[in-house]
């Protein structure tokens, strides 16, 4: 299998991590990723504004060259994939903002959204399988309780990210048990870590990342997994718990035998 592939620009840098052993574990489980040529980061958090254009331009062009090599394209950072997502979704139902991009980068034939948009989780379970993984293992993770943490980018607005259930998603617990290991039932895996309000008030950021990882270490977790570089960040720095964070690469990395 084959797909394009858009990194984005906090996986070159603090979340070489997630980006290093994604690649990896695709190639194990026999996945070609693709890196989409010259692209740009996608501006980290997506715009309100409907007339703000300029700063979803490196968005539409990541989404174009995807459609050009007729793949589609996978992201591994919320933000991107929310970004990207969001993006796609705009040019295909608002024509005011899909004029103005066209008339702007001069498409002809106009682009109009064409493609998929999957995060690297949604290509696990939907293309690949939990059961091909499964299967896979080398290292089953048995005995690790691991509490799976959403936040909000991922499955929020959830009419357009279609990612999973808003309210109780399961793929990530299901990729958990695929691996091996216990999938702890907690009520804050939704929750929102704080963001980039970690910019202006931490103290809020404290809270709210403080309350998370309170949540899942009551709950006898060993260990927390997400999918998106601030959130990891937020709650290492700013949750106030002795309990580790990871990406979910990092997990199923050690799972393979990698």
């Amino acid at each position: 299998m084959v797909f394009s592939y858009y990194p984005g620009c906090t996986l070159r840098t603090r979340a070489k991590e997630l980006d290093e052993k994604a690649r990896k574990c695709a190639e194990a489980l026999g996945i070609t990723l693709e890196e989409i040529p010259d692209w740009q980061c996608c501006g980290g958090c997506y715009p309100v504004a409907s007339d703000e254009i300029a700063t979803r331009l490196s968005a539409v062009r990541a989404l174009m060259a995807a459609k050009s090599e007729e793949r589609p394209l996978v992201t591994l950072c919320s933000a991107c994939h929310n970004v990207l997502k969001r993006t796609r979704h705009d040019l295909q139902t608002d024509e005011t903002f899909r004029d103005r991009v066209n008339r702007y980068m001069g498409n002809d034939p106009v682009y109009a959204g064409e493609g998929e948009v999957i995060h690297f989780l949604e290509m696990l379970r939907d293309k690949v399988g939990f059961d091909t993984i499964r299967a896979a293992v080398k290292n089953p993770l048995t005995g690790r309780r691991i509490a799976a943490y959403y936040g909000c980018l991922l499955l929020r607005p959830s009419g357009v990210m279609a990612f999973d259930d808003p309210e109780n998603p399961t793929v990530i617990e299901d990729f958990i048990r695929a691996l091996g290991a216990e999938s702890v039932a907690w009520s804050m895996r939704n929750e929102c870590c704080g963001s980039y309000m970690a910019l202006e008030d931490k103290g809020i950021v404290e809270r709210k990342s403080g309350s998370v990882l309170a949540n899942a270490k009551a709950q006898g977790a060993d260990t927390v997994i997400t999918a998106c570089p601030l959130c990891l960040y937020n709650l290492q720095k700013f949750g106030g718990q002795d309990l580790p964070v990871v990406y979910f690469t990092e997990l199923l990395y050690e799972a393979l035998g990698l």
